[in-house]
């Protein structure tokens, strides 16, 4: 028996302190840049909607959604970023600017391009990011990520979720920026002259 309690006595000293967990407000590495990285999508999404030249709008939209890319990196969603890039900062943004040229938006500065509706545009803002909050709360309150099973940001995961659940949103997506082009084309063509007799 003294030396079983030796032995124990021992490993008592010898074991290293168990490192103390994390708390929900102690924040990590990870934890900061992706603070960071979403302040500076917020001021560049600001910047898109605040500024009078429209390429420069578009520009900062790049900025925004390529934050957000970043953001779903961090969150370790790879799959989900990488569509990011290749479909919102790639394809979107071209077609933005292409709307922009064939449509013969001013390159400079517009200071026509101001409506004059900009508590209108705030309050709507404003209710649109309340319910998107309330919404994902709701849904997400007694939602548990499991830990041990696939990643969820992995590409199988993702794939059978986006095609079995949201397929109707990007075909409703891909038929709504179909629309836009046909627009811009339709918008940019010349009037035929009248015929004066």
């Amino acid at each position: 028996m003294p030396a079983a309690q030796a032995l124990t006595a021992l490993a008592a000293r010898t074991t290293p302190p168990a490192p103390a967990p994390h708390g929900f407000l102690s924040p990590g590495g990870v934890e900061i840049v992706f603070v960071l990285v979403g302040l500076a999508t917020l001021g560049a999404a600001l910047v898109s909607v605040t500024t009078k030249q429209l390429v420069h709008a578009a520009l900062w939209l790049v900025v925004a959604l390529g934050g957000v890319a970043v953001e779903y990196l961090l969150l370790t969603a790879e799959f989900i970023a990488w569509v990011q890039v290749l479909i919102y900062v790639g394809s979107v943004v071209v077609l933005l600017l292409f709307g922009l040229m064939l449509t013969r938006a001013p390159i400079g500065r517009s200071p026509d391009s101001d409506s004059g509706n900009r508590p209108v545009a705030l309050a709507v803002a404003l209710a649109a990011a309340a319910a998107l909050v309330w919404v994902v709360v709701d849904a997400f309150r007694t939602t548990w990520i499991d830990l041990d099973g696939p990643a969820q940001g992995s590409t199988k995961v993702t794939g059978e979720f986006l095609f079995r659940h949201w397929v109707l949103p990007f075909e409703a997506l891909s038929v709504l920026l179909l629309a836009a082009l046909v627009g811009a084309i339709v918008l940019s063509r010349k009037k035929a002259p009248e015929d004066t007799d």
